[in-house]
Order: C-alpha cells, then structure tokens, then sequence
C-alpha cells in the first residue's frame, strides 16, 4: 500500500521495509515547509512503528533533492528574525527525526544533491548513489551557510573535507564522495535497487532492537579519547542489551543453528 502525501509517497511491503520518495520532481526535490513538515511527520510514525524494521530514502525524477526550495529560502529572507528562527527550527527538527530514526535509514541517490539535498544524505545511515549522481553543498553561493546540515556533513566526511566542500560549493562527482565517506556505494543507476537490497537482506537478518541501540550508541562516540564516561557508556549499554528478549533469542538461534525469530528472508 502507498500513502500519497503533498511531496512525498510512502509505502511499506509486508517485510517491514519502508520507502519514502520524495514527490516534487518538478521542482527537483528542492524541500519548502510543506515537504520539510511532511518528511517530519513520516519519520516521527516510522521511528515509533514496531512493524518498520528499515526505511529507504528516495527520489522522483532526475535529482535526488536540490536542497532548499528558492521560493521558501525568498518568502523566509522576507521575515522578522523570531519567524526565521522557528523556521530553521522546523528544518532542524526534520533533520534531527531522519538522523535519530532508530531503524537503519538508506539513500537511494538516483541524482544530483545540493545544498540540504547533500544534508539529508548525511543524515541517512547508509548511502547509494547513481554513477552519475553529483554532489554539492552550495549554500556559500547564495549568500548563506550550511549552518543546520553543518554537523551531520561534519560528522559523514570529517572537519577538513566538511569545510573544504561548504567554502568552495565545489561540484564533486560520485565517485570523490564515496572517497571522502559522503556515500558508502557507487553503481550504475540500474543497479541502485539490487545493491540496496542487499543492504537491507543483511539489516533484516539482525535484531531490531540491537540496531536501534547501534544508532543510539554510536551517536553518542565521538572520534577522540577513551574515557571513563566513554568506557562506561559502552559498559553499561552491552550489559544492559544482553540481558533483553531479543539477545537471549539471538544466542539461542545460534546455538541452535537456526534463524533468529527476527531473521526475514
């Protein structure tokens, strides 16, 4: 079943993997604040859906996303800063619920990304990208910054490469962003969805709950010393996962030498 929204279409097969396509092909994908208000909501359902187990992120058309829609970036210039500010907030929040989903998130990047295109990249867990597909963070062009999607690219491709692709608004290939760690695969664009799914076949052979708790975790390690709080962290988080339902089936099924309860094939 597919649910039609404003910009986006949302389908979910009987596996519990999830689709979400971007719908404003006419406009690039470029996101305004119905697409930013819808992508919220649908990534806040999907995060407290049990049934979902992974979602996709895709596009219509020949552009994955044009980051932000024109018409949006001039009618918010027109405003007062406290209603500028709510509406960085909006897009913030959007951000944040794609990035904080619990289930594993994949980009299908069929085209070009621009600007918040390449953030909502950054904001997925994993990355495909078309061969063909280019890539820029092109906010310095118009006079602003990447100043929302500053941390997720911070985080996906390090300082140096962060800063470098945010001060030239260079355009790169998708070949320099699978180097640079912006995408984790490069195919052609025929074969995006077979090597998603690959992806997915092994997401969805491990436990739910042991992923959810992979994001969470890793969200909270910083590239740096291991600490005390560190080594507490990872110490209290192992030892509390292994006493759960989920681990004492995952151990079980291994000994047994049978797919877990969670395993779909």
């Amino acid at each position: 079943m597919t649910e039609i929204y404003h910009t986006l279409q949302l389908a979910t097969d009987q596996r519990g993997v999830s689709r979400v396509t971007l719908a404003r092909p006419e406009s690039l994908n470029a996101f305004d604040e119905v697409m930013i208000a819808e992508l919220t909501e649908v990534f806040s359902r999907l995060a407290a859906d049990t049934a979902t187990r992974v979602v996709v992120l895709a596009a219509q058309g020949r552009a994955f996303s044009a980051g932000a829609d024109i018409g949006w970036m001039r009618r918010a210039s027109k405003n007062a800063e406290p209603e500028n500010l709510a509406d960085a907030q909006r897009f913030a929040g959007m951000m944040q619920a794609i990035y904080e989903c619990p289930k594993p998130v994949i980009a299908r990047v069929q085209g070009s990304a621009y600007g918040g295109g390449v953030g909502l990249c950054c904001a997925c867990d994993i990355v495909v990208a078309a061969s063909q597909a280019r890539f820029a963070v092109s906010e310095a062009k118009f006079g602003i910054l990447p100043s929302v999607i500053g941390p997720y690219l911070n985080n996906a491709v390090g300082k140096r490469h962060a800063v470098r692709l945010a001060l030239t608004a260079e355009l790169i290939d998708a070949q320099l962003a699978e180097k640079i760690g912006l995408v984790h695969e490069v195919c052609e664009v025929g074969s995006l969805d077979a090597v998603i799914e690959r992806f997915v076949a092994q997401m969805l052979a491990n436990g739910p709950y042991a992923l959810a708790e992979i994001k969470t975790l890793f969200h909270h390690l910083a590239v740096g010393p291991v600490d005390a709080s560190v080594r507490e962290l990872t110490a209290t988080t192992i030892a509390r996962v292994r006493a759960t339902e989920e681990a004492k089936e995952g151990f079980s099924a291994f000994l047994a030498k049978r797919p877990a309860a969670w395993a779909v094939s």
